[in-house]
């Protein structure tokens, strides 16, 4: 593949962890330290494969698996014997990290500005429209890969995907996705892939899809746990003309 691109990813070691031990419904204190490893593992080599931009830190939270892996595969090797379980050195951390962000995501739902000085009423229209809003779930870029990963293998099983010359650069598919999400408003994850009809397109597409994420003006969620993932564009903030005012 030809295409020349390379993504900083914006999620870390320890979300992809939370990520497998949420998808493998394990817990956390009993974590089966081999099947994790090996998706891990796998996830890594995806993002590889993709021109993911992968930081140091991955690499040494993939080296901590590894190390822990071999330890509890040693002949004679049983946790009753041991005092203290080897898992421990990741599990400490998931902990810490998973109080960090309940706090931030606690803090981040309040109304910090002007809290308890000058209550504001909200409008009644505005009200009204959250009422209608449907829950939403935060989806981070492992769950992408996880969805990207099902579509491809589904699309290579059917023979209908054929290798070819790529023919749109991530900046022209990042205006297209944008330019379809102006005209309908929300996509699902899905349908940004019904038109690609070589590899080549649909790594293209998943990757002006994770800048479009990153950069902030696409949204991704999910209405349920179980429901396709769905994208809505940022186009809430005006733009400033010559003169400063808002067009």
């Amino acid at each position: 593949m030809e295409y020349q691109v390379k993504l900083d990813i914006f999620e870390g070691p320890l979300d992809l962890l939370l990520h497998l031990i949420h998808k493998n419904e394990v817990d956390i204190f009993d974590i089966p330290i081999a099947t994790i490893t090996d998706q891990y593992l796998e996830y890594l080599e995806m993002m590889k494969a993709l021109n993911i931009n992968i930081a140091a830190d991955f690499l040494v939270m993939a080296s901590t698996l590894l190390h822990i892996k071999s330890k509890m595969l040693l002949p004679g090797f049983s946790e009753e014997d041991v005092e203290e379980d080897p898992r421990v050195e990741i599990t400490r951390p998931l902990l810490e990290y998973m109080n960090l962000k309940s706090v931030v995501e606690e803090l981040s739902d309040r109304e910090l500005l002007h809290r308890d000085i000058f209550p504001r009423p909200t409008a009644t229209y505005l009200r009204e429209a959250l009422k209608e809003e449907e829950p939403e779930l935060d989806v981070n870029i492992f769950q992408l890969i996880t969805a990207f990963k099902r579509i491809l293998e589904e699309e290579i099983s059917s023979t209908r995907l054929k290798y070819g010359a790529i023919k749109w650069s991530i900046k022209e598919k990042t205006a297209f996705i944008l330019e379809q999400l102006k005209q309908k408003g929300t996509l699902y994850f899905r349908e940004i892939f019904t038109d690609n009809s070589t590899l080549g397109e649909f790594v293209v597409t998943f990757l002006a899809l994770l800048e479009l994420v990153r950069s902030g003006l696409v949204r991704i969620y999910q209405p349920t746990e179980n429901s396709d993932i769905r994208l809505t564009g940022r186009f809430e903030h005006p733009q400033k003309g010559e003169n400063g005012q808002l067009s």
